[in-house]
């Protein structure tokens, strides 16, 4: 949360439970590895894979700055430290990011915007320029970018490269031809509700294709199928189970 926010507002949590999801891709990775070195040590072995531990890996490049460097880390919000303009401004309907990345990108930037102005500006001549005089340039950025609606701004960024993508609702995310191209969206069978539309999986494999091929369990769907032939108790043990409130 220390490197979560806006610049001058308070720490705030990332909208996903992000070290949960990266500790189980952690996780997944890990047992892959292990049941390669299996198959050829023949030994196993046991992974100890922590909440805590996946939390400091996934800083990334913020803790080297730290540990490299002894540089403190800060509150940026969708700003990039060292690069401007990089970050999310507000259209005339919704917010769009756009990343211009070097000096070329900011010519285009400059050219297709109709800001030629900026380009003999000598505050903004360059990068490093623009990152020390980005409290002026950016509310220039802010008042261009609220006179035009966001699909109006993607084409004419796009158009002369420039990487943008507007920040999307889930609505929208889940309207997009890419999103639906990749086979995003999965559709399960239910038991109860019909068709459960679900997120798809992100691997893709050529020769096995991945699929979500169970809805996500009922309560106790699975109790007497995990008892009997995963741990081979007889029926009047599960029964007895049942009748105590020790299993659903």
């Amino acid at each position: 949360m220390w490197i979560t926010g806006e610049k001058n507002g308070n720490p705030c949590k990332v909208g996903v439970a992000i070290t949960d999801v990266l500790t189980g891709v952690y996780a997944s990775s890990a047992i892959t590895s292990a049941l390669l070195y299996r198959e050829r040590s023949g030994k196993g072995q046991y992974l100890d894979i922590s909440l805590l531990d996946v939390q400091v890996a996934g800083l990334a490049n913020i803790a080297s700055n730290y540990l490299v460097a002894g540089k403190e880390a800060t509150l940026w919000g969708t700003a990039h430290e060292s690069i401007v303009p990089y970050q999310v401004f507000s259209a005339k309907d919704r917010p769009i990011a756009i990343a211009v990345a070097n000096q070329k990108l900011w010519i285009n930037f400059c050219e297709v915007t109709g800001m030629k102005e900026w380009l003999e500006d000598p505050r903004f001549e360059s990068n490093p320029r623009r990152v020390e005089n980005r409290e002026i340039l950016l509310p220039l950025i802010d008042e261009l970018f609220a006179t035009k609606t966001c699909d109006e701004w993607m084409e004419i960024l796009v158009r002369a490269a420039i990487p943008c993508g507007p920040v999307n609702n889930m609505q929208h995310l889940f309207a997009d031809p890419q999103i639906k191209h990749r086979n995003m969206i999965a559709e399960v069978p239910h038991p109860t509700i019909g068709t459960l539309r679900l997120a798809g999986a992100p691997i893709k494999f050529s020769d096995t294709p991945s699929s979500i091929r169970r809805h996500p369990p009922l309560l106790g769907e699975h109790t007497d199928e995990v008892l009997s032939e995963a741990l081979g108790y007889s029926n009047d043990k599960i029964k007895t189970l049942k009748a105590e409130g020790a299993v659903v």
